[in-house]
């Protein structure tokens, strides 16, 4: 076991760009914090043959989520963490500044429904966004509260679907973060339940098919052992038809027919046509159709492999509109008649451009949304591609919602950025004018801040975009606290949003920086696949080189420099750490994918393969995987940054025990007085769906965790 005691010097760092009128209260980080000893983890001889190389594996008992032993860990891991964290003493400063800030009204776009509007509103500390409807004329009243689902706020809605005439709604329920679902079907002229409730559904949307019932899919769960981590291998695509049994829900697709890893479908606004997207991995997906106009009409293959991605965004009659990336890395939309949809009957109608394309229809209309720079300008196409106008945004940033019904006449979408909170605009489809239709009532001034992009070098010579927001008149004096964050991975692409939690960094003078790594979908398919199998190293390189710019350009400091991401981002903090310890004061590795070597044999983790590949692929993918896989990568003696490595019990798509796992073995090798943590959250998943209590509690301990290894004061805002 080891005793680690924590020591800061009696003149605590005094952020500049704290000159706000507002009097402020200084809170000093603590002198010496007392860490309990960490957990005295038990070692096993566990050893795996990978091409003649042996790799031990001595704490692979923590990957059995069921086991006594492995909770008691758990247990005694979050005794030692909440120890540390309630010696911080800002902690509750931090605590209660950020439930003021959350505590304002937050609105959803709203979208309509039979003869209802609905929208989502919550009313500031609600754990979970209630959903409201309003009839013409009327006042809007409560239509599904999710904080009813459970007594602790930890259930919530996880996706709702109507029938097209609206009298029908199909909703699904999320317990403990999981991913496995439950779906409730109602009635919404009463809100009454219709029929049993379904259980075991997975990475699934709800196409209803006309008032008789939906389409959806779902796995096989685990027969035995965990069914958080066990291995979910094949998708199944079934039709509910209301008023009987899940029992006898028909399979329509997939299983041991048609084996694939990831199924979906929907149906075209007319419900003519059911289309099907069937993947094996994270990138490209076959596409399959099936005319429901025609009584027994088969289901037709019109794409056959998973080389491309590709999404039918619409049709008008027998024309098929479909969004893809064949010979277009940076996507295009091209036309099909469904007579012969296969891709040598498409036809190009809004060719690829240098900016990736994302498009949508709505009364009418193709709206094409592009990235040029990780940042939104969107372009309205009339449906035969004739360019009618390019929509005015207020300004740089990230714009969304650009989808409507084709009868709609005007539609709402949310655009926002780093200092300029989401707003909700309504747009008149004809004329192409923006109207502020909601404002958010958020207590952020965004004329005290700015946020701007720069361009820097990776180690091979790639310019990698950035956008860095902090305070006016921040002084570039090396010793601004500031968190850089990254994801790079799955063809994510990272635009500007604004963050109520970010706040408390930006108002306290620090810096926020955001890294557009390859892997990433900013540039298209090219810059995704520059960050994928035995490229993933460029990734790593680009974040790297990132807090290298910011250094240099004396932004922070090696001593003020906090790296955070989650899920794939996980991945890319415990790599970064690992390979340069020394560049980094604080690290967040969040539901981290952290063992590359086994991460494929948990839940879905085998699709994950086509951004990754896996050790079993080639010896020389094996070495490539085994040199960075952060658990794999980290070394006996090594001065580790300050390490809080998050994760969820109830987590079944990153499963915790890559965190259990990376967390016991950094415990174990760290040199040094830096605390290395895990905060391990209860009742918990992979993060969407966490009450608003967990969030606020989740954020005061990152930055109180931040600001106390950094040596850094808190200003108390008044």
């Amino acid at each position: 076991m080891k005793k680690l005691n924590l020591f800061f010097a009696a003149t605590a760092v005094v952020l500049s760009a704290c000159n706000s009128t507002k009097q402020h209260d200084m809170i000093a980080p603590a002198e010496k914090i007392n860490v309990l000893a960490y957990p005295d983890t038990k070692k096993e001889s566990v050893k795996d043959d990978y091409f003649g190389t042996i790799v031990e594996d001595p704490y692979r008992w923590l990957e059995d989520d069921l086991s006594a032993e492995t909770k008691a860990w758990v247990q005694a891991q979050n005794k030692v963490t909440q120890n540390y964290l309630t010696q911080i003493p800002y902690k509750e400063a931090i605590k209660s500044r950020l439930s003021e800030l959350w505590n304002y009204e937050k609105f959803s776009a709203p979208f309509k429904e039979g003869a209802y509007t609905y929208f989502y509103k919550n009313d500031g500390l609600q754990n979970q966004a209630v959903l409201y409807r309003q009839a013409d004329g009327k006042e809007p009243e409560v239509f599904l509260d999710p904080n009813k689902f459970s007594a602790d706020g930890t259930s919530s809605l996880a996706g709702i679907s109507f029938s097209k005439d609206g009298s029908l709604a199909a909703y699904q329920i999320s317990e403990g973060g999981s991913d496995w679902r439950k779906v409730v079907v109602l009635k919404t002229q009463d809100k009454a339940i219709v029929g049993d409730t379904l259980i075991d559904v997975k990475f699934s949307g709800l196409a209803w098919k006309g008032n008789d019932g939906f389409y959806y899919s779902s796995y096989d769960k685990p027969a035995a052992g965990s069914q958080l981590s066990g291995l979910t291998q094949y998708h199944k695509l079934y039709f509910h038809k209301l008023g009987t049994s899940q029992k006898e829900d028909v399979l329509l697709f997939g299983g041991n027919q048609t084996p694939r890893r990831y199924i979906g479908a929907n149906l075209t606004e007319d419900e003519r046509f059911l289309i099907i997207s069937a993947a094996n991995s994270t990138t490209g997906n076959e596409l399959y159709m099936q005319d429901l106009s025609k009584p027994n009409s088969a289901i037709v293959k019109v794409v056959d492999d998973f080389d491309n991605e590709h999404q039918v965004i619409g049709n008008k009659g027998d024309v098929l509109y479909i969004q893809t990336n064949l010979n277009a890395p940076n996507y295009k939309v091209v036309t099909a008649n469904a007579a012969d949809a296969s891709p040598k009957n498409w036809k190009d109608l809004i060719p690829e451009t240098q900016n990736v394309l994302n498009a949508s229809t709505g009364g009418g209309r193709i709206f094409a949304n592009y990235l040029k720079d990780a940042t939104s300008y969107v372009v309205q196409f009339t449906m035969d591609g004739k360019k009618e106008m390019e929509i005015e945004l207020p300004g740089v940033g990230t714009a969304s919602g650009f989808g409507a019904k084709e009868t709609d006449e005007e539609l709402y979408y949310t655009f926002t950025s780093y200092i300029y909170p989401p707003t909700i605009f309504k747009y008149d489809i004809k004329n192409g004018k923006s109207e502020v239709y909601k404002a958010s009532a958020v207590k952020f001034d965004p004329s005290l801040y700015e946020s701007k992009q720069v361009f820097y070098t990776s180690k091979d010579g790639t310019k990698v975009p950035m956008i860095i927001t902090y305070k006016k008149g921040v002084e570039l004096n090396g010793k601004n606290p500031t968190l850089l964050y990254g994801y790079g991975g799955f063809s994510i692409s990272l635009t500007p949003a604004f963050s109520t939690a970010n706040i408390i960094l930006l108002e306290q003078g620090g810096i926020y920086a955001v890294a557009n790594l390859r892997g990433g979908g900013e540039y298209g398919e090219k810059w995704h696949i520059a960050g994928t199998k035995m490229q993933k190293q460029n990734v790593f390189d680009d974040f790297i080189a990132a807090a290298q710019y910011l250094i240099d350009q004396k932004y922070t400091s090696t001593d003020y420099l906090a790296i955070s991401g989650g899920s794939n981002g996980g991945l890319l903090v415990g790599a970064c750490i690992t390979q340069r310890p020394d560049l980094f004061k604080v690290a967040f590795p969040a539901v981290g994918v952290l063992d590359m070597l086994r991460y494929h044999k948990f839940t879905a983790g085998a699709g994950w393969a086509y951004d990754y590949g896996t050790a079993n692929d080639s010896k020389e993918m094996f070495t490539y995987l085994n040199k960075y896989s952060p658990y794999s990568a980290l070394k006996a003696g090594t001065a580790y940054p300050a390490t809080m490595v998050s994760t969820a019990d109830h987590d079944d798509r990153v499963v915790p025990a890559h965190s259990f796992k990376f967390a016991a073995r950094l415990q174990e090798y760290h040199k040094g007085t830096a605390p290395v943590l895990i905060r391990i959250e209860t009742n918990a998943g992979h993060g969407a769906g966490k009450p608003t209590s967990k969030i606020i509690e989740e954020q005061a301990d990152k930055w109180a965790f931040m600001f106390q290894n950094m040596g850094v004061s808190y200003h108390v805002v008044k």
